[in-house]
């Protein structure tokens, strides 16, 4: 008999808490790099800082696809399928990526002139709230960084182990719609590491599915799907937008 799998499993909710327990650490390491921002020195105090938080995603990253990799390995325990199989750690992010993130995050500290049409009105802001708007975000940038990470690490688990069949998605209680929209699609992503999209602050996990498992919905993405069949799904162009409706009137 096929054993069952599911987004809520006990093995999906301790990769969860794993995953935010990096991801609080992460951000407490953050912010105590926030000094090496000069607003005076913009120039050479940013380089140094973007270098400081390049530093901790790669460690927190590292941190992310080993938690990632003992937690495919014991779902494969679990799963009692046979075969020895090594996860590969997925490597870091490319510099360049950490550091196009972490530019866009700090783009409206620089000095803009208020008179210039070009000028946003968070560039208008007094330094103080411009450096926490920056901090937020670059935040969001590093989490979803280190995340990926940790989910890479499955996926590409899933894609070389050929007593896997492929992954589902799972997303917590209080998710967003297109996270609670992708989960109740089920076990439908394949060998396919580009199925998985995420956005900042994402922490849905992934689920890998083996031989002889079925996968299941948990009762709660069993009615994000019964929401959308019965609230977006017959409205192409619109499905997102009533799918969010739905479930702030009936979730």
């Amino acid at each position: 008999m096929a054993t069952l799998v599911s987004d809520d499993g006990a093995g999906a909710s301790r990769q969860r808490r794993a995953q935010r327990g990096l991801t609080r650490l992460l951000i407490r390491d953050m912010r105590t790099l926030r000094r090496l921002i000069r607003p005076q020195r913009l120039e050479a105090t940013v380089p140094e800082w973007i270098e400081a938080v390049r530093a901790l995603v790669a460690q927190y990253g590292n941190a992310s696809a080993t938690a990632a990799a003992d937690f495919y390995d014991a779902e494969r325990v679990a799963a009692a399928v046979t075969g020895r199989f090594t996860v590969p750690l997925l490597d870091p992010p490319p510099d360049e990526k950490v550091g196009s993130g972490l530019r866009w995050a700090t783009k409206d500290l620089w000095p803009r002139d208020s008179e210039d049409p070009a000028t946003t009105e968070a560039q208008r802001q007094p330094m103080e709230v411009r450096l926490d708007q920056a901090e937020k975000k670059a935040e969001a940038v590093a989490q979803k960084l280190v995340t990926d990470q940790g989910r890479g690490t499955v996926q590409e688990a899933v894609r070389q182990d050929r007593m896997a069949v492929g992954y589902a998605r799972a997303a917590a209680l209080g998710a967003c719609a297109f996270c609670r929209l992708l989960a109740a699609r089920g076990m439908v992503y394949k060998q396919d590491t580009a199925g998985f999209r995420a956005h900042d602050g994402c922490n849905c996990g992934v689920i890998p599915v083996f031989r002889g498992q079925r996968f299941e919905l948990s009762a709660h993405a069993r009615e994000w799907d019964r929401l959308y069949r019965e609230y977006a799904a017959p409205y192409p162009g619109e499905q997102l937008r009533r799918f969010r409706r739905a479930i702030a009137e009936h979730g």
